[in-house]
Protein backbone atom coordinates (compact mmCIF):
# COMPACT_ATOMS: atom_id res chain seq x y z
CA UNK A 1 0.00 0.00 0.00
CA UNK A 2 2.96 2.33 0.54
CA UNK A 3 3.42 2.53 -3.23
CA UNK A 4 -0.26 3.21 -3.93
CA UNK A 5 0.06 5.31 -7.11
CA UNK A 6 -2.93 7.56 -6.43
CA UNK A 7 -1.16 8.95 -3.35
CA UNK A 8 1.59 10.64 -5.32
CA UNK A 9 -0.01 14.06 -5.76
CA UNK A 10 -1.68 14.20 -2.34
CA UNK A 11 0.46 15.73 0.38
CA UNK A 12 0.58 13.74 3.62
CA UNK A 13 0.11 15.27 7.07
CA UNK A 14 -1.34 14.56 10.52
CA UNK A 15 -3.68 16.82 12.48
CA UNK A 16 -3.53 16.58 16.27
CA UNK A 17 -6.47 17.56 18.44
CA UNK A 18 -6.64 17.06 22.22
CA UNK A 19 -5.79 13.36 22.68
CA UNK A 20 -6.49 12.32 19.10
CA UNK A 21 -4.77 12.39 15.76
CA UNK A 22 -6.23 12.56 12.27
CA UNK A 23 -3.98 11.51 9.40
CA UNK A 24 -4.98 13.24 6.19
CA UNK A 25 -4.05 13.73 2.57
CA UNK A 26 -4.52 17.06 0.84
CA UNK A 27 -4.52 17.93 -2.85
CA UNK A 28 -3.94 21.57 -3.75
CA UNK A 29 -5.00 23.04 -7.10
CA UNK A 30 -2.51 23.19 -9.92
CA UNK A 31 -0.73 26.56 -9.94
CA UNK A 32 -1.90 27.09 -6.39
CA UNK A 33 -2.12 30.75 -5.38
CA UNK A 34 -2.23 31.36 -1.61
CA UNK A 35 -3.95 34.72 -2.15
CA UNK A 36 -6.83 33.20 -4.09
CA UNK A 37 -9.82 31.63 -2.34
CA UNK A 38 -10.71 28.05 -3.27
CA UNK A 39 -13.58 25.64 -2.70
CA UNK A 40 -12.99 22.87 -0.17
CA UNK A 41 -13.97 19.24 -0.79
CA UNK A 42 -13.92 16.84 2.17
CA UNK A 43 -14.16 13.12 1.34
CA UNK A 44 -14.93 10.52 4.03
CA UNK A 45 -13.84 6.97 3.26
CA UNK A 46 -15.46 3.67 4.19
CA UNK A 47 -14.82 1.30 7.09
CA UNK A 48 -12.43 -0.87 5.13
CA UNK A 49 -9.97 1.99 4.70
CA UNK A 50 -9.60 2.83 8.40
CA UNK A 51 -6.13 2.80 9.94
CA UNK A 52 -3.05 4.96 10.33
CA UNK A 53 -1.11 4.36 7.10
CA UNK A 54 -2.44 7.69 5.74
CA UNK A 55 -2.93 6.29 2.26
CA UNK A 56 -5.71 3.67 2.32
CA UNK A 57 -8.35 6.40 2.41
CA UNK A 58 -7.39 7.29 -1.17
CA UNK A 59 -8.34 3.90 -2.62
CA UNK A 60 -11.84 4.97 -3.64
CA UNK A 61 -12.47 8.28 -5.38
CA UNK A 62 -9.10 9.99 -5.26
CA UNK A 63 -8.56 9.28 -8.97
CA UNK A 64 -11.52 11.53 -9.78
CA UNK A 65 -10.01 14.55 -8.05
CA UNK A 66 -6.62 14.00 -9.66
CA UNK A 67 -8.05 13.79 -13.17
CA UNK A 68 -7.04 16.49 -15.62
CA UNK A 69 -10.68 17.34 -16.24
CA UNK A 70 -11.49 17.92 -12.57
CA UNK A 71 -8.36 19.94 -11.88
CA UNK A 72 -8.93 22.11 -14.94
CA UNK A 73 -12.64 22.72 -14.39
CA UNK A 74 -12.89 22.75 -10.59
CA UNK A 75 -9.68 24.05 -8.99
CA UNK A 76 -10.21 23.34 -5.32
CA UNK A 77 -8.59 22.03 -2.15
CA UNK A 78 -9.45 18.35 -1.65
CA UNK A 79 -8.88 16.56 1.67
CA UNK A 80 -9.14 12.87 2.56
CA UNK A 81 -8.84 12.33 6.33
CA UNK A 82 -8.35 8.80 7.68
CA UNK A 83 -10.44 7.36 10.50
CA UNK A 84 -8.59 5.21 13.08
CA UNK A 85 -9.14 1.45 12.95
CA UNK A 86 -11.03 1.38 16.24
CA UNK A 87 -13.28 4.34 15.44
CA UNK A 88 -16.13 5.23 13.07
CA UNK A 89 -17.20 8.42 11.29
CA UNK A 90 -20.83 7.88 12.30
CA UNK A 91 -22.26 7.25 15.74
CA UNK A 92 -24.41 4.28 14.71
CA UNK A 93 -25.09 1.08 16.63
CA UNK A 94 -23.84 -1.88 14.59
CA UNK A 95 -24.79 -5.50 15.18
CA UNK A 96 -23.34 -7.71 12.46
CA UNK A 97 -24.99 -10.82 13.90
CA UNK A 98 -28.44 -9.55 12.97
CA UNK A 99 -30.11 -9.78 9.55
CA UNK A 100 -29.09 -7.16 6.99
CA UNK A 101 -32.10 -4.89 7.52
CA UNK A 102 -31.45 -4.82 11.29
CA UNK A 103 -27.66 -4.36 11.30
CA UNK A 104 -27.60 -0.60 11.82
CA UNK A 105 -29.52 1.64 14.22
CA UNK A 106 -29.21 5.42 14.07
CA UNK A 107 -29.96 7.67 17.02
CA UNK A 108 -33.01 9.94 16.80
CA UNK A 109 -31.04 12.76 18.38
CA UNK A 110 -27.45 13.56 17.46
CA UNK A 111 -25.23 12.06 20.16
CA UNK A 112 -21.69 13.10 20.97
CA UNK A 113 -19.29 11.95 18.29
CA UNK A 114 -15.62 12.34 19.28
CA UNK A 115 -14.42 11.30 15.82
CA UNK A 116 -16.48 13.95 14.03
CA UNK A 117 -15.44 16.49 16.65
CA UNK A 118 -11.87 15.93 15.49
CA UNK A 119 -13.01 16.35 11.87
CA UNK A 120 -14.74 19.61 12.77
CA UNK A 121 -11.59 20.90 14.49
CA UNK A 122 -9.64 19.79 11.42
CA UNK A 123 -11.94 21.79 9.14
CA UNK A 124 -11.36 24.86 11.30
CA UNK A 125 -7.61 24.22 11.04
CA UNK A 126 -7.76 23.94 7.24
CA UNK A 127 -9.69 27.19 7.15
CA UNK A 128 -6.88 28.87 9.05
CA UNK A 129 -4.14 27.40 6.89
CA UNK A 130 -5.70 28.10 3.50
CA UNK A 131 -7.94 30.71 1.93
CA UNK A 132 -11.16 28.68 1.76
CA UNK A 133 -14.25 30.15 0.14
CA UNK A 134 -16.91 29.83 2.89
CA UNK A 135 -19.67 29.71 0.28
CA UNK A 136 -18.18 26.65 -1.42
CA UNK A 137 -17.45 23.97 1.16
CA UNK A 138 -18.51 20.46 0.15
CA UNK A 139 -18.53 17.01 1.73
CA UNK A 140 -19.20 13.50 0.53
CA UNK A 141 -18.42 9.97 1.53
CA UNK A 142 -19.07 6.31 0.92
CA UNK A 143 -20.50 3.60 3.18
CA UNK A 144 -19.29 4.54 6.69
CA UNK A 145 -18.34 7.86 5.08
CA UNK A 146 -21.85 8.21 3.65
CA UNK A 147 -23.23 7.80 7.15
CA UNK A 148 -20.64 10.27 8.40
CA UNK A 149 -21.70 12.73 5.70
CA UNK A 150 -25.31 12.71 6.86
CA UNK A 151 -24.22 13.12 10.47
CA UNK A 152 -21.57 15.80 9.85
CA UNK A 153 -23.98 17.94 7.83
CA UNK A 154 -26.66 17.47 10.51
CA UNK A 155 -24.18 18.63 13.15
CA UNK A 156 -23.23 21.65 11.01
CA UNK A 157 -26.39 22.67 9.14
CA UNK A 158 -25.02 26.04 8.02
CA UNK A 159 -21.50 24.98 7.03
CA UNK A 160 -21.60 23.01 3.77
CA UNK A 161 -22.87 24.22 0.40
CA UNK A 162 -23.73 20.68 -0.75
CA UNK A 163 -23.12 17.02 0.12
CA UNK A 164 -23.11 13.63 -1.59
CA UNK A 165 -23.62 10.61 0.69
CA UNK A 166 -23.03 7.30 -1.10
CA UNK A 167 -24.45 3.99 0.21
CA UNK A 168 -24.83 5.44 3.69
CA UNK A 169 -27.71 6.30 5.99
CA UNK A 170 -28.92 8.29 8.95
CA UNK A 171 -32.00 8.88 11.07
CA UNK A 172 -34.98 10.51 9.37
CA UNK A 173 -35.42 12.75 12.43
CA UNK A 174 -32.36 14.64 11.21
CA UNK A 175 -34.19 15.89 8.11
CA UNK A 176 -34.89 19.40 9.52
CA UNK A 177 -31.16 19.78 10.22
CA UNK A 178 -30.27 18.65 6.71
CA UNK A 179 -32.90 20.58 4.79
CA UNK A 180 -30.78 23.70 4.14
CA UNK A 181 -27.99 21.72 2.45
CA UNK A 182 -28.54 20.34 -1.08
CA UNK A 183 -27.86 16.60 -1.05
CA UNK A 184 -27.44 14.07 -3.83
CA UNK A 185 -27.87 10.59 -2.38
CA UNK A 186 -26.57 7.46 -4.15
CA UNK A 187 -27.15 3.78 -3.42
CA UNK A 188 -27.11 0.38 -5.09
CA UNK A 189 -30.52 -1.28 -4.98
CA UNK A 190 -28.97 -4.66 -4.15
CA UNK A 191 -26.53 -3.38 -1.54
CA UNK A 192 -25.68 -6.35 0.67
CA UNK A 193 -23.80 -4.36 3.35
CA UNK A 194 -25.78 -1.17 4.01
CA UNK A 195 -29.46 -1.59 3.07
CA UNK A 196 -30.76 0.77 0.39
CA UNK A 197 -33.79 1.46 2.59
CA UNK A 198 -31.72 3.94 4.62
CA UNK A 199 -31.01 6.19 1.66
CA UNK A 200 -34.61 5.93 0.43
CA UNK A 201 -35.95 6.82 3.88
CA UNK A 202 -33.63 9.84 4.13
CA UNK A 203 -34.69 10.99 0.68
CA UNK A 204 -38.39 10.68 1.56
CA UNK A 205 -37.92 12.52 4.86
CA UNK A 206 -36.01 15.34 3.15
CA UNK A 207 -38.61 15.67 0.40
CA UNK A 208 -41.28 15.88 3.10
CA UNK A 209 -39.63 18.98 4.58
CA UNK A 210 -39.08 20.58 1.17
CA UNK A 211 -35.32 20.03 1.10
CA UNK A 212 -33.29 20.30 -2.14
CA UNK A 213 -32.45 16.60 -2.44
CA UNK A 214 -31.79 14.14 -5.26
CA UNK A 215 -31.68 10.34 -5.16
CA UNK A 216 -29.98 8.02 -7.63
CA UNK A 217 -30.47 4.28 -7.24
CA UNK A 218 -28.52 1.76 -9.29
CA UNK A 219 -30.40 -1.46 -10.15
CA UNK A 220 -28.37 -4.64 -9.81
CA UNK A 221 -25.54 -2.78 -8.02
CA UNK A 222 -24.30 -4.13 -4.68
CA UNK A 223 -22.39 -2.14 -2.05
CA UNK A 224 -19.80 -0.60 -4.36
CA UNK A 225 -22.12 2.05 -5.81
CA UNK A 226 -19.36 4.63 -5.37
CA UNK A 227 -17.89 3.44 -8.66
CA UNK A 228 -21.10 4.45 -10.42
CA UNK A 229 -21.42 7.73 -8.53
CA UNK A 230 -17.84 8.85 -9.14
CA UNK A 231 -18.15 7.92 -12.83
CA UNK A 232 -21.16 10.21 -13.28
CA UNK A 233 -19.88 13.45 -14.87
CA UNK A 234 -22.95 15.25 -13.54
CA UNK A 235 -21.88 14.77 -9.92
CA UNK A 236 -19.09 17.35 -9.87
CA UNK A 237 -21.04 19.71 -12.12
CA UNK A 238 -23.94 19.58 -9.64
CA UNK A 239 -21.70 19.81 -6.57
CA UNK A 240 -19.88 22.96 -7.66
CA UNK A 241 -23.08 24.59 -8.91
CA UNK A 242 -24.14 24.97 -5.28
CA UNK A 243 -23.01 27.94 -3.22
CA UNK A 244 -24.02 29.20 0.21
CA UNK A 245 -25.76 32.54 0.01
Amino acid sequence: MANFPMAQEFQSDIFSHKNGQLPFRILLPENFDAKRSYPLVLVLHGAGERGDDNVSQLIHGSYLFQSKKFRAEYPSIVVFPQCPKDSYWANVLRDYEKPLDQKYRYSKVLPENPQLEIVEAFLEHIGQQYNIDPSRRYVGGLSMGGMGTFELVSRNPDYFAAAFPICGGGHTNWAPLLQKTPLWIFHGEKDNVVPVKFSVAMFDALKAVGAPVKLTLYPEVLHDSWHNAFADPALMEWLFSNQKK
